[in-house]
């Protein structure tokens, strides 16, 4: 502790004012610490309590036949005991539903629920039995194996994993710029219930990568491309997107970690913003708005470049056959108006090394070459690109037949650090005028 009258470093005097002015600050925040502790302690005890009181619940209900109903008063049916079994077997997203069971996924699925209500027990346990009455009378358990007919797989499918393990799921309502699609979608009521049980499908195939573990994946990541999408005019998209939206919030709580919409055009903001009031705070922390222009990056916070697809900025191809997710890519930052370079030593001749990079907004000029250890050998131009767009990765290959290094300079003109993510391999391949020669 500073002395009355002793100096601080720079040269003034500390008085007993300021002493006890430091004292106060510090007895301030240990009071305002410790306070905080005894909130975060409180707070789990009545969430504990709350979850004691579900279980509760759920357990007599189960046990007496009102999970799906109101008890009833009369008792002159006797159950049999095959009966009371199916009742006991009652299961939910592939998790049983009695507590006594001792499941170790039953309090992470009933948590779910708690939480969508603010640990209100009373209103959790009639939105399970509302979303367990709904998927007995829509069949939904069935609707994974259904087939649909709406020609949208390319628009609606699961791809790849998010950073924590989470499925990603992917609806691009770009489709429907397609007049006929459109029409032969949402024309009619039956074919827009049809599209809703494809929204519902697409969910419960989701909920099928979940492991309802400690650590593991418990919750999904949805990404809503508006890119050419229909505007809030055309009043079958506007419904049918709405109300998919309201039965994944009923019936599906706290499943979706977060809902990231991207190519936001300026409608959705203007909607969003008159209706963002009447919306819960959580529920609003959960969704995530993407320009054009940040889609990359955004996406990139919650999806490694590895499963990110090509058409978003990252390096996944469908089918690839030289590249797998287990290929971790490596980052390389570009500091504004400056040149960086990745170099790929090849130590031995005979193989063919194959790359893969790309720049997170590009706005970038880069050049690809091979340089040669020998300096009497020339060194090679591969590739040398102007300024690329999203959805530009980069793939290229170059069979060495001499020790080197491939060089990838990425030049940054901007006013903004570039973020480039790369990675490579090599396999041994015969040149191709080998090849051709045995051909002939």
């Amino acid at each position: 502790m500073i002395k009355k009258g002793q100096e601080e470093g720079n040269g003034k005097k500390v008085t007993f004012q300021d002493q006890e002015i430091y004292i106060e600050n510090l007895n301030q925040s240990a009071v305002q610490e410790n306070e905080e502790k005894a909130g975060s302690i409180e707070l789990e005890m009545r969430k504990q309590k709350a979850l004691n009181k579900f279980r509760s619940m759920v357990e007599g209900a189960i046990i007496d036949n009102y999970l799906l109903e109101k008890p009833k008063k009369s008792f002159l049916r006797r159950e049999s005991e095959r009966e009371k079994q199916q009742q006991r077997e009652i299961s939910l997203w592939g998790v049983p539903l009695l507590p006594s069971k001792g499941h170790a996924s039953t309090d992470l699925v009933l948590l779910k629920f708690l939480t969508a209500k603010d640990f209100k027990v009373n209103e959790a346990f009639k939105m399970l039995r509302n979303a367990l009455k709904w998927r007995n009378e829509c069949r939904v358990d069935a609707i994974p194996e259904e087939n649909l007919h709406l020609g949208l797989e390319k628009f609606v499918y699961i791809n790849s994993v998010g950073k924590q393990g989470q499925p990603v799921h992917y609806i691009l309502y770009g489709a429907f710029k397609d007049k006929e699609l459109y029409r032969k979608v949402l024309g009619t009521e039956e074919n827009r219930e049809k599209f809703l049980r494809l929204r519902i499908q697409l969910m419960e195939k989701s909920i099928k990568q979940l492991s309802f573990k400690a650590g593991g994946a418990d919750s999904i990541l949805q990404i809503t491309d508006l890119k050419h999408s229909p505007g809030p005019e055309r009043e079958e998209f506007r419904s049918v997107h709405k109300r998919a939206s309201t039965l994944i919030q009923a019936n599906y709580p706290e499943l979706i970690q977060k809902h990231i919409v991207i190519n936001v055009p300026f409608w959705y903001y203007t909607s969003r913003f008159l209706t963002s009031r009447l919306k819960h705070q959580r529920g609003k922390k959960k969704v995530v708005l993407a320009r054009p222009s940040k889609v990359t990056k955004t996406l990139l916070k919650h999806i490694s470049p590895e499963n990110l697809p090509v058409k978003y900025g990252g390096l996944k191809r469908e089918n690839d056959i030289e590249f797998f997710p287990e290929d971790k890519a490596s980052e390389l930052i570009v500091k504004p108006n400056s040149a960086s370079c990745i170099q790929i030593p090849v130590i031995e001749a005979g193989v063919t090394i194959v790359w893969d990079f790309t720049v997170v907004g590009w706005e970038v000029t880069c050049k690809q070459q091979f340089i040669p250890d020998d300096e009497g050998s020339y060194e090679v131009l591969l590739r040398k690109d102007k300024e690329k767009k999203m959805g530009d990765s980069v793939r290229n290959s170059f069979h060495i037949s001499e020790p080197g290094k491939i060089v990838i300079t990425i030049d940054n003109a901007t006013l903004k650090k570039k973020r480039v993510y790369y990675r490579s391999k090599a396999k041994p391949t015969a040149p191709p005028f080998i090849i051709f020669k045995k051909q002939l």
